[in-house]
């Protein structure tokens, strides 16, 4: 089985979600380009002998057709598929996910869905599980299906954009969202990270915290530095120092439990956290508790993302609405626009989609002067 039907939060007809990775690892079966390769000939060539084309000769029909029976070659059913149901160009847009099980990216999914259904375009979904190895093999393999286009956002691991300059050159449009890329010249959408964290810590600082702990992301990511740049101008403008210490790279639940119980025994522990996703914070939150302090009368905390745990937790999360299913809906709306020829593709389209404070009970309201 290839590919299976993802149910959660989008419609299962439309998409299919792809472990491509994996099913490469354990069937290694060759491709195309490695008959093209091995007979020195074009993918094209390979491509129309396959399919007995007249425009190639019989003897080279049988050639290949011998060599791919001898290795046992077996066509992707599924590219060939969505190939077949190509009208001027596939109307299959690929999506790139780095984990679907994460409220945000599974909302920014849910758009993409939406957006694309109405618009009369299917979905192709991968996820890259994080890791740049399987970042390029689902751009690689999501060109060979003959997709439109692509909207990804980065996984953690990926430093080096030359999969996605390949793309380009093949002239494929690209979106990207979330996590974007500064290294190529390409359209995408993002959310108004500076500003959502730059209101975020101004309010924990109108509430009366003045120590306030910052749990990020890798800073190589442009997310990461746009939302550590706000939190700084946000204690900047208020006068605060700006504590190293109290800075830490931590973007998950599990790492949280354990950095947060350190910062809390020392003589000057933040009053405060901000946290760069919502589960982060629960796992502050879950600390803050364990170690008999109360939420918020004596520390703070502050998530982004605004997903359903926040709504769960006790007392629940005060947050950031990221707004997921409209940064899905505004990537659709420009690579299709590509697509179609509505905008241009030598120039890349920005959108930025704002954030909105959720106030919950994890924070303290401010006090009236």
């Amino acid at each position: 089985m290839v590919g299976v039907l993802l149910c959660q939060n989008v419609t299962c007809m439309n998409v299919v979600i792809f472990n491509l990775l994996h099913v490469m690892k354990e069937h290694k079966n060759i491709t195309m380009k490695d008959i093209a390769k091995a007979l020195n000939i074009s993918v094209a060539t390979v491509s129309r002998a396959l399919n007995n084309s007249s425009r190639i000769s019989s003897e080279r029909r049988q050639m290949v057709q011998a060599y791919a029976r001898e290795h046992n070659f077996s066509p992707n059913i599924i590219a060939k598929d969505l190939r077949n149901t190509k009208v001027k160009s596939a109307k299959i847009i690929g999506v790139i996910l780095p984990e679907v099980i994460h409220y945000y990216f599974a909302s920014v999914l849910d758009g993409v869905e939406e957006e694309a259904r109405k618009r009369g375009y299917r979905v192709l979904v991968g996820q890259s599980h994080e890791q740049y190895s399987r970042e390029v093999e689902l751009c690689q393999s999501f060109n060979e299906s003959r997709v439109c286009g692509i909207i990804v956002s980065l996984a953690k691991e990926t430093k080096e954009y030359g999969h996605f300059l390949e793309l380009q050159k093949s002239g494929l449009p690209l979106v990207f969202f979330d996590r974007i890329c500064h290294g190529i010249n390409a359209s995408r959408v993002v959310v108004d990270d500076y500003r959502g964290v730059y209101k975020a810590v101004s309010y924990l600082i109108k509430t009366g915290c003045r120590r306030i702990a910052f749990f990020g992301s890798p800073m190589h990511l442009e997310i990461s530095k746009n939302r550590y740049n706000g939190y700084k101008d946000a204690l900047l403008k208020y006068g605060l120092p700006i504590d190293e210490s109290i800075i830490c790279i931590c973007d998950n639940r599990e790492d949280a439990e354990q950095i947060t119980p350190e910062l809390l025994q020392r003589a000057d522990r933040p009053d405060a956290f901000f946290a760069i996703n919502d589960d982060t914070a629960i796992g502050i939150l879950r600390m803050v508790k364990r170690s008999g302090l109360r939420v918020p009368e004596d520390v703070s905390i502050f998530g982004f993302s605004d997903g359903f745990r926040s709504l769960a937790s006790d007392p629940q999360l005060t947050s950031v609405n990221q707004r997921g299913q409209e940064v899905g809906r505004e990537a659709v709306d420009i690579l299709v626009s590509e697509v179609e020829g509505i905008l241009p593709t030598e120039k890349a389209n920005k959108r930025v989609v704002k954030t909105e404070m959720v106030l919950r009970g994890t924070t303290k309201i401010i006090s009236e002067e």
